[in-house]
This record gives structure tokens, sequence and C-alpha cells, in this order.
């Protein structure tokens, strides 16, 4: 069996073991399960939802957003994912 390195941002990870030990399951054999499904086409993975990230007024990112920062950009997502479920 070969190995892969992927990054993953560290609360979904976290997320998806606890998902998956729920489920009797390791989360390699999930990731396993869903790119053979993949692979043969017969479970298409769903789309995910990109929400927008949070501009100025007038264009830009919004004060407090790293642009050189992957955590930065996530962060602002996840708030935006957030703010979107409040509505």
């Amino acid at each position: 069996m070969a190995n892969l390195t992927i990054s993953l941002d560290e609360n979904l990870v976290k997320q998806a073991r606890i998902k998956a030990i729920q489920e009797g399951t390791s989360l390699s054999a999930k990731v396993r399960e869903m790119l053979a499904a993949y692979v043969r086409q017969d479970a298409p993975l769903k789309a995910a939802v990109i929400p927008k990230l949070p501009t100025g007024g007038s264009g830009g990112l919004m004060p407090g957003i790293d642009p050189s920062s992957n955590r930065s950009f996530y962060d602002a997502m996840d708030a935006d994912v957030d703010m979107l479920k409040l509505k």
C-alpha cells in the first residue's frame, strides 16, 4: 500500500477523525473509500460550498486578513460560513 501526504486544515482533520471513530472506522479507511469511489465514478463527491471572503466596501480584503497566511484565509472563510448559518 502506498503512503500519501496531503495538506488539510487541522480542524477539518480533527472533526473527520472523530466522525470516523464514531462510525467504527479510521480516517485513512474513509479517505481510501472516497478516493476509490472517485476513481470508479459510481459515487460522485458532493461539491464543496466555498464561501466568499469578506471584503471591504471598496474591494480588497478586510483588515486583519493576512494575504500571506493560509490560516488567516481559513479563519475568514470559517467566520463567513458561521455568519451564513446564523441567517
